[in-house]
């Protein structure tokens, strides 16, 4: 497997360079959705190394081509050191029979560099691990994407898009921190849409909200049909007769999340422009504001044709967890972590 070491290096001698003797923890460097994975070499070379690269490396859901969920740099346990200890996501596993009785995981924050996330697994042997990752699907991968998107939303917190804020705020009561490049939007009753206008991944944001009557609104066919009747009516394609649909052969993917302490549904999949070659990743938050009595769907989609798509749809996403409704304005964001902290 290629790894990327050069590049973490060369970023992490110019980090040092630009430091001084007396600055305070140097930054954690890498770059996003890359992790360097520690373990003996022999179980590296066996199954349970074989499913702990699967793991990290599954396939992002819901995009047109394969993509890994993160890029994965192996070494030995002799070799972490030095500048590897500070790369901003790291694995390590520790396997003793003599110490652990079970397969455990949990993380650390800061461990060598600030901003570095480090997750541990105790496993006693090999095949505990193989137990534990089949029985555990995406495990590893979802833990470290979910760490990137809440650093994602930590630069959103920081410097967003003043005009989405603003326009949702003032006429739909919601708030929303969008990238700070979305300056191209529309509003009108009960919807809103923004853009980068990006020629090379431009990406899209739309909110919209309906009345909730339905019992059954928060499923993948309810959503689906609200979707395509939605954007049907409100972002119409460049030629006639032409406009936004979900494109269901691909397979649809509904997931139930809890974003403080409420119900969020996230769809997921593939749009296509009916009567236009365009298409590509969606991603969606679906959400039940009961001060209004309403369902609040804030989406993001991505048109890339030329690149890869994981990136630019996870930072949308990152934005999606930002959306807050009435009564929840002041209240911090965050994708929940699936796994313990490390208790000091």
């Amino acid at each position: 497997m290629k790894t990327h070491l050069f590049i973490v290096s060369l970023m992490l001698l110019i980090l040092f360079g630009a430091c001084n003797s007396g600055s305070v923890m140097t930054n954690a460097t890498g770059l996003a959705y890359e992790v360097v994975v520690t373990m003996d070499q022999k179980d590296w070379k066996g199954e349970a190394g074989e499913l702990i690269k699967a793991d990290l490396g599954s396939p992002v859901p819901g995009l047109p081509q394969v993509e890994p969920s993160l890029r994965i740099t192996y070494v030995q346990p002799h070799d972490f050191n030095g500048l590897l200890k500070y790369v901003r996501n790291i694995l390590i596993v520790k396997i003793d029979p003599s110490v652990y009785s079970k397969v455990s995981l949990s993380y650390e924050y800061d461990v060598w560099a600030k901003g570095q996330v480090v997750l541990t697994m105790k496993a006693p042997d090999a095949a505990a691990i193989v137990e534990y990752l089949k029985a555990n699907k995406d495990k590893l991968a979802n833990f470290f994407v979910d760490v990137e998107i809440n650093r994602a939303i930590a630069q959103l917190e920081k410097k967003y898009s003043s005009v989405v804020m603003e326009q949702l705020e003032s006429k739909h009561d919601l708030m929303l921190n969008a990238p700070e490049n979305m300056t191209y939007y529309k509003d009108t009753t009960d919807f809103f849409w923004a853009s980068n206008n990006a020629n090379t991944g431009r990406t899209d944001l739309v909110v919209y909200t309906f009345p909730y009557t339905d019992p059954n609104t928060f499923t993948a066919d309810y959503l689906v049909a609200k979707r395509d009747s939605v954007l049907k009516a409100n972002l119409p394609g460049a030629f006639p007769d032409s406009y936004m649909a979900t494109e269901t052969r691909g397979g649809i993917q509904y997931t139930p999340i809890t974003i403080n302490g409420k119900y969020c549904g996230v769809l997921r999949g593939l749009w296509r422009m009916e009567g236009d070659m365009m298409g590509g990743p969606f991603v969606s938050h679906v959400r039940l504001d009961e001060k209004n009595n309403r369902v609040v769907v804030a989406e993001g989609f991505v048109f890339a044709p030329e690149t890869n798509k994981r990136n630019f749809i996870r930072r949308i996403e990152a934005a999606l967890y930002t959306l807050r409704l009435p009564g929840e304005f002041d209240k911090p964001v965050s994708a929940p972590l699936d796994v313990s902290k490390q208790q000091k």
